[in-house]
């Protein structure tokens, strides 16, 4: 049976968000095809037809992870920052923020998915930069890379530790250290 063009850009979607999630939640190397395929409603034997690798896939998904947190709706960068570094993204790796999941594995990566997660980073930092508040010490873009880095490493730090005390104190001081009040 022929499938519709719709049908066939809807399957790739599902696929991509599978994956997107997976990825997040458990890593590039932990997660198979067949595994993406059946989170997808699908069956191993179509995946390449839409993709013509895992690590084109990866790419793919990558980008999905990144226009799912533009997506976000804008807020202050007080408010951001906070929902950032809280207990409930910390908890959330599959929907969370693909840097803080992947990024020590994206970079043994190919070429393609790495460019992806590069550009990918450069938007989340152009969008943060549209939230930081003017500093006349630094331009809004030293502001944005320091903050993006403290929140990802708060948060990296936060979800690695197995003391729940020392992990919502992580995401305590690192909200802190960005001197960030909910409304700024």
């Amino acid at each position: 049976m022929k499938v519709s063009r719709e049908q066939v850009a809807k399957n790739r979607l599902n696929i991509v968000a599978a994956a997107s999630r997976l990825f997040s939640e458990r890593g590039f190397d932990a997660v198979t095809i067949d595994e993406v395929m059946k989170h997808a409603g699908l069956t191993r034997g179509g995946f390449y037809g839409y993709f013509p690798s895992k690590d084109a896939l990866i790419a793919e998904a990558s980008a999905f992870s990144a226009t799912r947190q533009a997506a976000l709706p804008k807020e202050s960068f007080g408010d951001y920052c906070q929902r950032y570094l809280s207990a409930r993204h910390r908890d959330n790796r599959a929907d969370g923020c693909a840097f803080a999941a992947l990024a020590t594995e994206a970079v043994r990566q190919s070429p393609a998915v790495r460019h992806e997660m590069t550009r990918n980073l450069q938007q989340m930092i152009d969008d943060i930069t549209r939230l930081v508040p003017a500093s006349p010490a630094e331009s809004r873009r030293s502001a944005a890379v320091k903050a993006l880095s403290s929140m990802l490493g708060g948060l990296i730090l936060a979800r690695l530790v197995d003391d729940p005390v020392l992990s919502d104190e992580l995401l305590a001081v690192n909200r802190d250290a960005l001197e960030i009040a909910p409304g700024q």
